[in-house]
């Protein structure tokens, strides 16, 4: 396994800074995130994503992933092949596409599972032209594939090779779906793991109560981290394990918050050749 950074929270950032992030973090790369205002974007990544892949390279560092902007959904869409062709080019090989979003009260949910995996036919062809592997992240709250069951009904048959299951512990304690289950589900497609803590918090309403959702400093959360890392290790997953710094702090604390949130999944991610 490789500890990478999800850049999403850090976009002021040039590649160089990143690097420099990652190297006092004790970090192995980075999910790069490509969206307009970002160092590398939908409008530059022709040239540039292979240049900050070759920096970081360099640098002893990788890029195993990129993640698209929100509406990043179909190849029709118009950044989808100029991505994935500057991907091959970079030798990126995965890619973590926008949500589908399921609303109950108007949508037919085995509608929009035929609708979606058709979409995936479109993408698998995509995806093995340019060698890249197209990886959808289990979200919860209202969102197509929110946890393993559903991301398996989304994937099933098509070639593990071209699409993948981009597991978060995280939402999967929401939608509550125990992690072992989980992988199980979706092991022939588990490409790549996020990883951010979550404390589930009765809300009162209506004279009873609700549950929300509040991302925290992980190892303060809910979820089981020794659980989930052994069954990584039993399963023999060697993906990437992407650390999304999602944290409800102030912004002056943004930085050392961070830090401290590589470093304690540093702990179950050794670093290659440590003991």
């Amino acid at each position: 396994m490789k500890l990478i950074l999800f850049s999403k929270m850090l976009k002021d950032k040039t590649v160089d800074e990143l690097i420099g992030l990652a190297q006092t973090w004790l970090l192995d790369g980075f999910d790069l995130c490509v969206r307009p205002g970002y160092v590398v974007n939908p409008d530059n990544a022709a040239d540039e994503l292979p240049r900050a892949a070759a920096r970081c390279r360099q640098a002893g560092l990788d890029i195993p992933m990129v993640t698209g902007n929100f509406d990043l959904l179909e190849p029709s869409h118009p950044t989808a092949e100029p991505l994935l062709a500057a991907m091959d080019r970079a030798d990126i090989r995965l890619l973590k596409l926008g949500y589908f979003t399921f609303d109950p009260e108007p949508l037919d949910y085995p509608a929009e599972v035929r609708r979606i995996r058709g979409i995936f036919v479109e993408w698998e062809r995509m995806a093995r032209r340019h060698r890249v592997k197209i990886c959808y992240h289990t979200h919860s709250e209202r969102h197509m594939g929110l946890n393993a069951a559903g991301l398996a009904a989304l994937l099933e048959g098509f070639d593990p090779a071209c699409l993948g299951a981009y597991l978060d512990p995280s939402h999967l304690v929401v939608e509550g779906e125990e992690f072992a289950t989980a992988s199980a589900m979706v092991r022939r497609y588990l490409s790549i793991v996020a990883v951010k803590d979550v404390v589930l918090e009765r809300v009162p309403k209506n004279g009873h109560g609700s549950v929300r959702p509040t991302w925290v400093q992980a190892g303060r959360g809910m979820v089981d981290w020794t659980a989930v890392f052994g069954v990584l290790r039993s399963a023999g997953f060697a993906g990437p394990v992407s650390v999304h710094c999602e944290l409800h702090v102030a912004p002056e604390q943004f930085m050392l918050a961070a830090r401290e949130e590589a470093r304690f999944f540093r702990q179950f991610v050794p670093r290659a050749g440590s003991t």
